[in-house]
């Protein structure tokens, strides 16, 4: 399998660590060439498995896990930091499974805990949201249950945004190894759909075929940059979206076409145009080569419509267990209004509806509230209304206007909420607040902020959403005192 694209390669930078042990050879100079001998003692919170030397040097391992005892591949060095993979497991830890669904796991580190049984996978996870929790004293008495598992542990992923790289006639699709721009190519990925793989290669012979350039990001010349594929586990169909550096309508026609012949569940073709030069992914311009323009997916008894650059869980499953936690937790008799902050396109919203007198809905992204609107329309929901706007400043009309909330639901960004919006939540005096966060570090720094304004968590629920990476989504019970 190829493991990364030619047009950057990765450099140790020098001069900054002088030497290392070797054995056998005792202390010589730190340089790619050397491969040290490490003994992994812990897992930090990106997955790198850590070992630090005798001379004070942290040496961070991908693809390695507490108890293995490994030679190691230097990446590159940042101070006293030097970054490796891991290049022979000479004993391996009681942590690791004699079975990994992927043999890549070292070199791709896109799955850091792939490796890693997965009973211990839960364990870490917990332990990782207790070691937040117990930094604040205020949060002493906080219970944090053991994680909730989504159905599959693999194969759960249903989008796929992907960086296309090299040259057409040995094209790469895949995903920036860390703190690189390297590309590691995908040919087959345990987390992903298996309709995302059939794309994927689909994809990779119509470049080759059509001779399609692909885009190289130093001579900013060629055609296509990324490849993004959404698959509907409910209808069974994909949608691909070719992002290019300009709108070149024969060539991805003919891509289009061919991926379509190879791999008839696809059933949506969109070029978007990107022209700019920084990282985002998308462009704001969608051509569709189809007929048909978005697909329908369903978590739960919630129909959602997904277009080319709609905000989605990746995973239903593991959706479908933070929505009914909320629901759950929420306590509602058909009489409370609801206020759900940075609701997105509206899931957690729609989930709550049936149960609530009336749901209002925030989010900054107009397209996101335009989506959740839409995804109101067509369940048949009309108890819900949906504003754009910063949240700060719609709390502060709210509490202007004197609005009633008797629940709000929380789902911010990883960096967690700005001490402003948790004030003016707290300003409205909701009896309930239900926190959804994917950052237990920003959540636990929230909670304790609540906790001074007169909110008491008691109960965390961890989910599960991203089986074999570092990621947990927790949902935080919080009542006012």
């Amino acid at each position: 399998m190829k493991n990364k694209s030619k047009y950057e390669s990765r450099k140790t930078k020098p001069g900054a660590v002088s030497k290392v042990h070797v054995a056998d050879k005792g202390f010589v100079p730190l340089t790619r060439k050397n491969t040290p001998e490490l003994r992994i003692t812990s897992l930090d919170e990106d997955g790198y498995g850590t070992s630090r030397s005798e001379e004070g040097m942290t040496f961070k391992v991908g693809g390695a896990l507490p108890g293995d005892l490994i030679t190691a591949g230097i990446d590159h060095i940042a101070g006293g930091t030097v970054y490796c993979h891991l290049k022979k497991l000479l004993k391996s830890s009681v942590l690791r499974s004699s079975n990994s669904p992927c043999r890549e796991s070292a070199e791709c580190f896109g799955c850091p805990l792939i490796s890693m049984k997965y009973s211990e996978q839960k364990n870490w996870k917990r332990g990782m949201i207790l070691s937040e929790i117990a930094k604040y004293p205020a949060l002493s008495g906080v219970t944090v249950n053991p994680l909730l598992s989504p159905d599959n542990l693999i194969h759960y992923r249903t989008t796929a945004k992907l960086v296309v790289a090299g040259k057409f006639s040995e094209p790469f699709i895949g995903i920036y190894r860390r703190s690189s721009h390297d590309v590691y190519d995908l040919e087959q990925c345990p987390i992903h759909h298996p309709l995302i793989d059939k794309v994927v290669n689909a994809v990779r012979k119509g470049i080759k075929k059509g001779k399609v350039q692909v885009y190289n990001p130093q001579s900013r010349m060629g055609l296509l940059r990324y490849l993004v594929v959404r698959v509907s586990t409910y209808e069974k169909k994909a949608m691909v979206v070719f992002v290019t550096s300009k709108r070149s309508f024969n060539e991805i026609h003919h891509l289009g076409r061919y991926v379509q012949d190879l791999v008839p569940e696809v059933e949506i073709v969109v070029q978007n145009v990107n022209p700019s030069e920084g990282n985002v992914i998308m462009g704001q311009k969608d051509f569709f080569l189809t007929k048909k323009l978005y697909l329908t997916e369903r978590i739960g008894d919630v129909s959602f419509r997904i277009s080319p650059r709609s905000f989605f869980q990746i995973n239903n499953s593991g959706a479908n267990l933070i929505y009914s936690k909320v629901r759950e937790w929420a306590g509602l008799t058909g009489v409370e209004t609801v206020l759900d902050l940075y609701c997105g396109i509206g899931g957690i919203s729609l989930f709550l509806a049936g149960l609530a007198g009336d749901v209002f809905g925030v989010e900054v992204v107009e397209e996101a509230v335009a989506d959740a609107a839409m995804n109101a329309r067509i369940n048949g929901i009309k108890n819900c209304q949906f504003e754009a706007g910063d949240v700060a400043d719609m709390l502060d009309v709210m509490t202007r206007d004197k609005l009633q909330v008797d629940v709000a639901v929380l789902n911010p960004p990883r960096k967690g909420c700005d001490q402003t919006v948790l004030e003016r939540l707290a300003a409205l005096e909701p009896k309930t607040i239900l926190y959804v966060s994917c950052s237990p570090q920003s959540l636990a720094r929230d909670l304790d902020i609540l906790k001074q304004l007169g909110y008491n968590c008691s109960e965390i629920q961890p989910v599960d959403m991203f089986p074999q990476t570092v990621h947990v989504e927790n949902v935080a019970r919080l009542l006012r005192q």
